[in-house]
């Protein structure tokens, strides 16, 4: 049976792309099918193909499907703003009706393993008062969380994680990913964690000098695929 999950973090700029490349890495060397989908994506840069987002590419990388470029990523916008307002600039609907379709698309390929990478946090504004998180309710998805660790990241992901409650999914997993590696009392900050959310930690991630997916797949664990395929 297919497994897709929703990947989302604490806040933007926290390696959602990093962990989820790597994840999909794993199933890739565990002989999985895999593919993926980064529905909206800003900071996108201008080619010959058109445009084309680093993090949306990196997924790409990572999915042992044949898919296109702009099945993954639909909507690209040029400018490193917030989504809504990159999409408001350039005359484009931003809501839940404009992204299901194409997530939708790729789910129904089938792979093994499906990752659909949110942009920023939970609570990423769309069009009117839909936000982000509305997409991942519409397709049912369970989610997996990635926390940047740092000053502060206990609160953000226990927020985090109550909203994904409250808006009735599940927390299939949490993955904290280093991003300061000055984090005092680390260890400490771990345990917390993992007893305020109520999901299975996926792996720690270290600040590594190249975070390419394999090394980060390194640190991460897919046994919570295992009831589920």
């Amino acid at each position: 049976m297919p497994s897709a999950f929703f990947v989302t973090g604490t806040d933007t700029e926290i390696g959602k792309t990093t962990i989820a490349a790597g994840l999909l890495h794993a199933a890739r060397m565990s002989g999985l099918t895999t593919a993926a989908a980064k529905p909206v994506a800003s900071g996108c840069a201008r080619t010959a193909d058109g445009l084309r987002n680093d993090d949306a590419l990196a997924l790409l990388g990572e999915c042992s499907l044949a898919l296109r470029y702009d099945e993954v990523n639909p909507l690209a916008f040029e400018p490193a703003i917030a989504p809504h307002l990159a999409a408001r600039e350039a005359g484009v609907q931003l809501d839940v009706a404009s992204l299901l379709g194409p997530v939708q698309a790729i789910l129904a390929k089938g792979a093994e393993l499906t990752l659909v990478e949110g942009a920023g946090g939970w609570r990423v504004p769309l069009a009117g008062r839909e936000n982000l998180s509305d997409l991942a309710v519409a397709l049912g998805l369970p989610v997996i969380l990635v926390v940047g660790v740092r000053l502060g990241c206990i609160n953000q992901a226990v927020l985090t994680a109550e909203a994904i409650a409250r808006d009735g999914l599940p927390l299939a997993g949490w993955v904290a990913n280093l991003v300061d590696p000055q984090t005092s009392r680390l260890e400490d900050n771990l345990a917390t964690l993992a007893e305020r959310l109520s999901a299975p930690c996926l792996g720690f991630v270290p600040r590594l000098a190249q975070a390419m997916p394999a090394a980060v797949a390194s640190h991460l664990d897919l046994g919570f695929l295992q009831h589920q395929l």
